[in-house]
């Protein structure tokens, strides 16, 4: 990089300064009230993004039965509104009151209401009463958090079963539409891939009453993402090719100490920012509705601890684009710092807000010598896309898909690009802003070749014309 001239930094947007995104963070787990969102929501909206994810907390909400208290959920979606942006909610988990197994569970985690009437029913009045309250402010609805596999009870042995969860699904969007005909309904909620579970679901008709259908994925290599895409693209275009995709997770920690998803490996913030760069733009060259990233803070991981034993759901989790510290019962303390995965998903949401779409450009890669690194241009296992803005301007994302966990990646690529005004690089880590020195552009009398280029294992980006 110290070949390019550094002209300056993209100029971070507030969610208020953006019209429209398809980025988004996760809220999840104040359903057990884990964090202080008052200490977050600025840090939020200051990213740029507009999507933010809740999960609903019917065990917060109803403690007596048949009366809802929506106060410590208002406050949060009346937070996230004024600052431009815009909350969507995940229905779960379960309710001690009917359901007795989910009074035994810390937040009731993975406690579904289908065991008998009274819990059907309790749920689609709780369903019908929550999204009725917040018409006008929150309009996407989530059916449950990963039913295949946050999904026991006695009567199924424990066991998830995509028949039930589709039947659920059914019934649940039948209760959101009660609440507001014009809400819109997210299924699925997918988290492994897993076609047998998710056929059975769609074989219920759960497709004729689902507007979105979301998908979780934590992964390193995020060419396996497009891969899970095209499954759920199929598996959708058998029943309903109407159905929208969703993002609705995705992240990795930030060190090698916490517990969750992916928390084994040799993690550091730096391989999390790579992770958080190179998902959102695989997202957005893919064309999901919008996406989520798992998550807004660290926090305990919350998933199977139980209520008599607080040991057991001290589980902490380093997932947050914002750190924190703990105390003695697993709340977020501190002063929720910004790590480097902040910087990147601010880069990238203000790089990318409003109206963006993936297009074909007029480019080629045509690898060459490079001094560089003492032997060739890259010219394999390049992930790569065009975008256009309304405005006419234009961009390339690319980057070295190599393994983040074994190897700190950099080398050159050689394009061949028709000429453009106002050519930049920018670095999607950072937000550094480079100007090409001349001495690495070829006047091929029609076509300009742009010689050993950088690239690294996260995006960067060439831009022509006003595309940041």
């Amino acid at each position: 990089m110290e070949r390019l001239i550094r002209i300056g930094n993209v100029k971070p947007k507030c969610a208020s300064e953006v019209k429209k995104s398809r980025l988004g963070i996760g809220f999840e787990k104040l359903d057990r009230a884990v964090f202080d969102p008052n200490k977050a929501y600025d840090k939020v909206a200051e990213l740029g993004i507009k999507w933010v994810r809740l999960q609903s907390g019917w065990a917060r909400t109803e403690k007596i039965k048949g009366m809802y208290d929506f106060a410590w959920l208002d406050d949060i979606v009346d937070n996230l509104v004024k600052r431009s942006l815009k909350p969507w909610m995940c229905l779960a988990y379960g309710n001690g009151l009917y359901t007795p197994e989910a009074a035994k569970v810390f937040g009731a985690v993975a406690c579904p209401p289908v065991e008998t009437e009274e819990e059907r029913e309790a749920w689609s009045n709780y369903v019908t009463a929550l999204v009725n309250h917040f018409k006008g402010r929150v309009e996407y609805f989530e059916i449950w958090n990963e039913p295949n596999w946050f999904w026991t009870h006695v009567a199924n042995e424990h066991q998830p079963n995509g028949t039930e969860y589709g039947l659920f699904a059914i019934e649940t969007a039948k209760a959101i539409k009660k609440g507001n005909k014009d809400a819109k309904v997210i299924g699925g909620v997918e988290s492994v891939g897993n076609l047998a579970f998710m056929n059975k679901a769609f074989k219920t008709g759960m497709g004729d009453y689902i507007d979105f259908f979301s998908f979780h994925m934590y992964t390193p290599d995020e060419r396996k993402v497009r891969e899970r895409m095209k499954l759920i693209r199929g598996i959708c275009d058998m029943y309903n090719p109407n159905i929208g995709i969703i993002q609705g997770e995705s992240g990795a920690p930030s060190r090698s100490d916490g517990n969750g998803e992916l928390s084994w490996g040799a993690w550091t913030q730096k391989k999390q920012a790579k992770v958080i760069a190179r998902h959102a733009m695989c997202d957005m060259m893919m064309g999901v509705v919008f996406s989520s990233y798992f998550s807004c803070i660290d926090m305990i991981e919350a998933l199977n601890g139980r209520v008599d034993d607080k040991a057991s759901y001290l589980d902490y989790g380093y997932f947050g684009i914002l750190g924190a510290e703990f105390d003695e019962n697993g709340f977020s303390t501190g002063e929720y710092k910004p790590k480097m995965s902040y910087k990147a998903l601010q880069v990238i949401a203000s790089v990318f807000a409003d109206d963006v779409e993936t297009a074909d450009l007029p480019l080629s890669f045509t690898p060459m010598h490079s001094d560089r690194v003492f032997g060739e241009d890259v010219s394999k296992d390049i992930v790569c896309s065009g975008f256009k803005k309304p405005n006419g301007s234009s961009a390339f994302v690319y980057w070295y898909s190599s393994e983040l966990m074994t190897t700190e990646f950099e080398s050159t690529v050689t394009l061949q690009i028709v000429p453009e005004k106002d050519l930049k690089l920018v670095d999607l880590l950072d937000g550094t802003i480079y100007q090409i020195p001349e001495k690495m552009i070829e006047d091929n009398d029609g076509s300009v070749t742009l010689k050993n280029i950088p690239i690294k294992d996260y995006p960067m980006l060439l831009t022509f014309g006003d595309f940041i």
